[in-house]
Formats: structure tokens, sequence, C-alpha cells
């Protein structure tokens, strides 16, 4: 038997209007995941994360983020940071083992990951995170925009804040391959086609002037991959010669075509599971 007519209009009304979402207990985890549709915070109890002292090869990066999330910690002025350049080379591991490295500290440190597509979302998470006595890494891993893409507009609630300004307890880190968040022929075809085309992107380039932080990071060179992978054994107790550990991943470097910590780990992942070690 169908509903009644008005319970199925109820219910309509309901799925078009829900109630107001709650935030949840931030003292129940350390790291959230937004989601939208319905809005919440899904608390994350194991974040995937690599200590920081297996990242090799960044360490100006690392002690500059480091210092900038200290003083975020302490309720000290802070800078949002865009973490840009070659895939693979620690860019979204960095953040979240400074995240890790402060909290050890003992600094009561939160972070919530946001996907790029949900930005149009962020306001009503700021607001949310904006009444809570806790202090955040709000972060956005992959974070680019294409043509007619329309959600940059949405980071500036993020950057800047509009009149309300960017919430004294959240901090924005973002990861990128691009260092102005946008493919180059999509700036080069604007100024072309622009009447005044120094006015043309200057919407879309400057949201990377809005980063008080700028970190690259570049490809690696053989040492640091090959020390990348000697200190993933080390960790976890894989015994292996200089020799057969250099034959082994200058052949697999080389059949990826490409040299990354990414693909440092992949070779290390395939060397565990070849001696039979959990990771």
């Amino acid at each position: 038997m169908s509903a009644d007519p008005m319970e199925r209009i109820a219910a309509a009304l309901e799925r078009m209007n829900p109630a107001p979402f709650e935030a949840p207990d931030f003292d129940a985890a350390d790291a959230f995941v937004w989601h939208v549709e319905p809005d919440r915070l899904h608390p994350v109890r194991d974040v995937n994360r690599v200590d920081m002292d297996l990242l090799v090869g960044i360490n100006r990066s690392r002690d500059t983020l480091l210092e900038n999330t200290r003083h975020f910690a302490k309720g000290l002025p802070a800078n949002n940071a865009l973490l840009w350049g070659a895939r693979g080379m620690g860019k979204s591991s960095l953040v979240k083992a400074v995240h890790a490295a402060v909290r050890a500290e003992g600094h009561e440190l939160k972070i919530v990951e946001l996907q790029r597509e949900d930005l149009p979302s962020v306001g009503r998470l700021l607001n949310i995170l904006r009444g809570s006595d806790a202090r955040f890494i709000l972060f956005c891993d992959d974070l680019s925009f294409g043509h007619d893409d329309q959600h940059y507009k949405s980071l500036k609630a993020v950057l800047d804040g509009g009149i309300e300004g960017r919430p004294e307890n959240v901090v924005f880190y973002a990861t990128s391959n691009r260092r102005h968040l946008m493919p180059r022929d999509m700036i080069e075809n604007e100024r072309s086609s622009a009447i005044n085309p120094s006015e043309a992107t200057e919407e879309k380039v400057s949201l990377s002037d809005r980063f008080g932080l700028w970190l690259g990071f570049h490809p690696c060179d053989q040492d640091e991959y090959l020390s990348m992978i000697r200190g993933y054994c080390d960790a976890h107790g894989i015994e292996i010669d200089d020799a057969t550990l250099r034959a082994e991943a200058i052949e697999w470097q080389a059949t990826r075509g490409s040299r990354s910590g990414r693909v440092a780990w992949q070779y290390f992942t395939d060397l565990a599971g070849r001696r039979g070690v959990s990771l």
C-alpha cells in the first residue's frame, strides 16, 4: 500500500530542507573528512600517514611548514600554505606528518580534509569550525582548476573569508602540481583573447598569491631516491645489502619511467611483500 500523500510530501520537503547539521564531538578524533549531501564530518581514527623522519630531500619545506603549524597551534599568527610541485614527492604526506608532529608536542590540533569538488560547501564548513574551541588545519589535496571551473571562487572564502574573515582557529593547507592552480594554456588563451590581458587572468592567478607560504617540491635525484628506500628498510627492519637495493631500485624506477618518493614507496612495498614483512 502506498504511503499517505501528506507523508510523501513531508518526506520530500525534509529531503529538500534537511535538519541543520550538528557539529560532531571534536574530542572523538584528531582528524575528520568533510562530506556533503548531507553535510557531515566523518571522524578518522587511523590516519594514513608516514613518519616525518622518512620524508627525505624536503628539509626546507618540512622545517618551514612545521614552524608555521607550531605558531598556529599556539594561537599565534600563521599563514595559509600552498605545497606545489612534482608528483609523488611527499606534499600531502608532509601535511599529515606535520599535523602528527605538532600534536606529539602536546598541542591540541585537528585536521579536516576537504575534497576539491566540495569547495562550494566550504562556507558551511567554516561556520561549523568557527564555533569550536579547537584549532583546525583545513586540508585540500591535489587542488587545481580547469577550463570553465568556477570552484575557485569558493576558495576565496577560505583564503580571505569575505566580510567575516577567515576563522581565527582555521588555517588552510593545499597541495597542487601547479604553482598557479590552473593550466598554463588556460592562462595564455585568456590573455590572448582578452580586451585587457593583464586583467583577464588576474582573479584566478591571484589565488596563489593569497597563500602566505609557497613551498616548492622538485624531482629527487638518485641518491635521495635510494636514501628514501633505505630509510623505509631501516624503519621496518628489512635487511638488504646496498648493492642489491641499488640494482633493484634503479630497475624499478626504469620500469616506471620516473623517480620520486611515491615510486620509492612502491618499490619498498614490493620488497616487503617478497620478504614476507607486514607494513
